[in-house]
């Protein structure tokens, strides 16, 4: 059988995600980058002012991308003035580009040989996250204040591996900001701390080896906000200058912060009011308001099933990226509606508000009607028929208990019974996947392919305790998660048993491998960048991550990475694959595709190995997606049909 007919292409899929991002809100007007995939993939920023209009600040060749942690993170700020300091990717110096379009190109701020990211402005200065690079490769980072006029560069906190979400308080004496080192990795354990800016020695406030806390933001002079995990769920919490008085501002089995696998993120924003517009869920993170006071937590009625992790607030506006099954990632704005009195939000329970307040909801149906909410921005300018793009569901595989998004084949007029899948596989591996609409899924749903999105043990979005699944058994319980989801699919009529297939990227790669290893149940897999041997990779991945396998699978042993790595359990791979790799990827080497391809090769097994000159860790370029997509589809053809 072939493929259905789709009027979705691989041009549509791979040119028209301009992937918004890191909104700022300030005096009316917003911010926020876009990438150019026509443009070799460069990041501009762009600016809506008051009065509705577009402006494109950064022009080619100028790209605000920062490659700290070598995934970087928010590239930019905007000054007093609403002028711009950005990172530029090309040399990673810092960059002043004036509110005014005709003052002409950017002016460097910092000398060459550093890279800068979290960047905030305060009392005419840049404060940021600085990496350095030695020239014998030992990397070392520091929080650093830089004069907007050019001058010195000072250093407040050193001698930690990692920084991360400076920020000052009100009243400008104390700088907080988070920090931890090797071997962990932020979801870990961080220490939140404090360093008078009048001199003296800094202290910590809150965190550990074994407690997450992140993006710390001042309540008032004496108080700040962080979200910690010290419950086992990153929940919101309010802390003393000194660690006194900590509480859990709303203590919930949610999420209130997605893992910061990038510098700048904000997972909540304080209002005019007092109170905080905040995200929280499972898996997809919604957006409501928070009173600190009460405790209460409101969910705003908007049609956005998740947000990005990166809020700004001005006022009681809120600007945020959201998404949904059958909208793109959006810049939005949501007008927060006042106090309760106020009538323009949606209760999330309203059986959780005291009686007499609940009945009074439940019969004032004013009380429930939506916010206001505008689209500034979308990731996808067209989107194809909406009779063409699939309604994930949340399922959850029985026995392991694993979570995943359904996506069924969904064309119009249009039925097959037990069709193909291929399961996806999302990278970190501590991140997790979302329900927002993807048009590479959409691309395959279209046709009569089906999706199953997993978030296999290690994922986050679900809680330390289900993140901590993976603690020294990478290779094995994502490996097994992914293939239960597989078997899950045919014992339950969803899918033809013959035709499952599997793909993922960085350590989804890996665990594609790993799985087609150690399993016969797919037939096929799809492998982008990804891992392949363990020793290789701690020799010469990247600073932050180079200690990462201690935690995934134990301090280095020949023994036991050879029994773990897909390299060293190549011989039990029957099926066909494609693998794909970006040449000048720092964060996992092509030669861990291509050592792999050679290995499948020598023993006979079908192995297609694509490689991409200029692309890093993710494909950027149009012409790059456009290739590997068709090159992934003719795959799937050979092996469905």
């Amino acid at each position: 059988m072939p493929f259905w007919p789709s009027p979705i292409s691989t041009r549509d899929v791979a040119g028209s995600g301009v992937r918004p991002g890191w909104p700022t809100t300030r005096g009316g007007r917003v911010w926020w980058t876009e990438e150019r995939p026509d443009e070799g993939g460069r990041t501009t920023i762009v600016c809506r002012a008051a009065d509705g209009s577009l402006r494109e600040l950064l022009r080619a060749p100028w790209s605000a991308r920062t490659r700290v942690h070598e995934y970087g993170g928010r590239p930019y700020a905007v000054t007093g003035d609403g002028g711009i300091i950005f990172a530029n990717l090309k040399d990673q110096r810092l960059y002043v580009l004036d509110d005014d379009p005709d003052n002409g190109e950017p002016k460097p701020l910092t000398p060459e040989g550093c890279r800068y990211a979290d960047l905030m402005i305060h009392d005419g200065q840049v404060w940021c996250v600085r990496e350095h690079h030695a020239e014998d490769g030992k990397v070392t980072r520091a929080i650093v204040s830089i004069p907007l006029d050019g001058g010195e560069i000072r250093e407040w906190a050193t001698g930690c591996d990692f920084y991360a979400s400076p920020t000052i308080s009100p009243d400008g004496r104390h700088l907080a900001y988070v920090c931890w080192n090797h071997p962990r990795m932020p979801w870990d354990g961080t220490e939140l701390r404090i360093t008078p800016l009048a001199g003296g020695v800094s202290w910590k406030v809150a965190g550990g080896t074994s407690e997450s806390v992140l993006a710390p933001e001042w309540k008032d002079d004496a108080r700040l906000y962080l979200v910690s995990d010290r419950s086992g769920w990153w929940n919101l919490h309010e802390i003393g200058l000194r660690g006194d008085g900590a509480r859990a501002v709303h203590p919930a089995e949610e999420e209130f912060a997605a893992p910061p696998w990038w510098l700048g993120g904000r997972p909540y924003a304080p209002l005019g009011d007092g109170r905080l517009a905040v995200l929280h869920g499972r898996g997809d993170l919604r957006l409501g308001v928070l009173d600190p006071a009460s405790g209460t937590l409101t969910d705003l009625e908007v049609p956005y099933a998740g947000w990005e992790g990166a809020l700004t607030a001005e006022g009681m506006t809120v600007a945020g990226i959201g998404y949904a099954a059958t909208v793109p990632r959006s810049v939005v704005t949501v007008d927060v509606p006042a106090r309760p009195g106020g009538s323009a939000a949606l209760v999330r329970d309203v059986d959780q508000l005291r009686p007499a307040r609940a009945a009074a909801l439940a019969q004032d149906t004013d009380q429930l009607r939506p916010v206001r909410a505008a689209a500034l921005a979308r990731d996808i300018d067209r989107l194809p028929d909406p009779s063409y793009l699939p309604a994930p569901r949340a399922v959850r595989v029985p026995g392991r208990d694993v979570h995943a998004y359904l996506y069924p084949p969904h064309a119009p007029a249009v039925e097959g019974a037990e069709p193909p899948y291929v399961i996806f596989v999302h990278g970190g591996p501590t991140s997790h996947a979302v329900s927002a609409l993807d048009l590479g899924k959409a691309f395959l749903t279209s046709r009569g392919i089906g999706v199953l999105d997993v978030n296999y043990g290690g994922s986050t979005g679900y809680g330390r305790a289900y993140r901590e699944r993976l603690k020294g058994q990478w290779g094995l319980v994502d490996v097994a998660d992914t293939v239960a989801a597989a078997e899950w699919l045919a014992a339950e009529g969803l899918a033809d048993p013959a035709k499952i297939a599997i793909r993922g990227g960085s350590a989804g790669g890996w665990t594609v491998m790993a799985a087609c290893c150690r399993s016969g149940v797919f037939a096929g897999g799809v492998s982008y960048f990804g891992v392949s041997a363990l020793a290789p990779l701690i020799a010469h991945t990247h600073d932050f991550e180079s200690r990462y396998v201690e935690w995934l699978v134990g301090p280095e042993d020949p023994q036991v990475y050879a029994s773990r790595e897909p390299l060293g359990l190549v011989d039990g791979v029957s099926c066909p694959m494609l693998l794909l790799q970006g040449l000048d990827d720092p964060v996992v080497p092509p030669e861990q595709s291509s050592a792999f391809a050679d290995a499948l090769l020598e023993r006979g097994v079908p192995c297609t190995y694509l490689s991409f000159e200029g692309e890093s860790h993710g494909f950027r370029r149009t012409e790059t997606r456009t290739t590997a997509l068709a090159a992934e589809l003719a795959f799937y053809q050979q092996l469905f049909y």
